[in-house]
């Protein structure tokens, strides 16, 4: 009878379809890496130094950054090492904290995004009253987008931790939760059902936070038309295009795992599998160093 507890490490078989362009690959996932490194910095560095953005906002811009680079640092390293190697294969510890890593970084960003829609709601529902009550909760609100998420995760961390596996194949360039799971020859009912539950936590309260806000934002622009009230609106556009921009990549993650996608190319698989991890942290900076300009534009006007 085999032995359940041999399998300690796993082949990560998406990266067969990368071995005649291996060089190709490894410049690609390079270039992305550094690109997302340079961004994020740089928005941190510009946000710390610019007086005029020392503002709640901008310390969740700061944190969403932050995580940015959390969640690439959490894939491409390891992606650029496999890039490099001969083998394939990862760890059983390695894969457990890749999955842990990649799996707060996705909850953590829906938080803070949820947080920074807070934010906005309290800037346009409240404006005289936003330095007073933003001031006593944005360091409360950074700390919970980041507890959260980690202790929250750390329950389903801990079954996946104790399931043991006899199959050796995740068909990803990375570990992800359900993978390793669908891979175990123990019971996986517990794991299941703490997976399913875990989804409701990590996504209920924040839609809810997302949708309760924009909708009070909307009934007061609707009731006042006041320029100075759609000015405000307008500060919401970056928040908006970021929670579209990372919805994008959760739907597709979805979709890939519960859809036949075989009729599609090895490229294409490989960019959708990615989104989620490579574009917000690429794209929000983008989004919000555009906003940042415009600050300055218009205090230089004020001036």
């Amino acid at each position: 009878m085999k032995n359940i507890s041999e399998v300690t490490s796993f082949q990560l078989s998406a990266y067969y379809g990368m071995e005649e362009l291996k060089p190709m690959y490894f410049c690609i996932f390079l270039i992305i890496y550094l690109i997302i490194i340079v961004e994020n910095v740089f928005l941190i560095r510009v946000v710390y130094h610019e007086k005029s953005l020392h503002e709640p906002m901008y310390l969740l811009v700061c944190n969403l950054a932050v995580n940015g680079l959390y969640g690439s640092t959490a894939l491409l390293p390891a992606v650029l090492r496999n890039l490099l190697s001969h083998s394939y294969e990862i760890s059983l510890p390695l894969c457990l904290t890749q999955i842990f890593a990649v799996h707060t970084y996705a909850i953590t960003e829906f938080t803070i995004l949820a947080a920074m829609s807070y934010d906005r709601y309290v800037a346009i529902c409240y404006p005289l009253l936003y330095h007073a009550i933003m001031s006593q909760r944005v360091v409360k609100l950074i700390v919970f987008t980041w507890l959260y998420p980690f202790i929250g995760f750390l329950t389903v961390w801990i079954v996946t931790l104790r399931l043991r596996f006899c199959e050796r194949t995740i068909e990803k360039v990375y570990c992800l939760n359900y993978l390793l799971v669908k891979l175990a020859c123990t019971d996986t009912s517990i794991a299941n059902i703490v997976g399913l539950l875990s989804v409701a936590l990590y996504t209920l309260p924040q839609l809810s936070m997302i949708f309760y806000s924009y909708a009070h934002i909307l009934r007061i622009c609707v009731i006042s038309f006041k320029e100075s009230k759609l000015k405000a609106l307008r500060t919401c556009t970056p928040h908006i295009l970021a929670i579209v921009n990372y919805s994008i990549g959760c739907f597709i993650e979805i979709a890939l795992s519960r859809f036949n996608i075989r009729h599609l190319s090895y490229q294409t698989k490989l960019f959708l599998s990615l989104y989620f991890l490579i574009f917000p942290p690429i794209l929000n900076p983008v989004i919000y160093g555009l906003s940042i300009q415009l600050i300055r534009v218009r205090l230089q006007e004020i001036k």
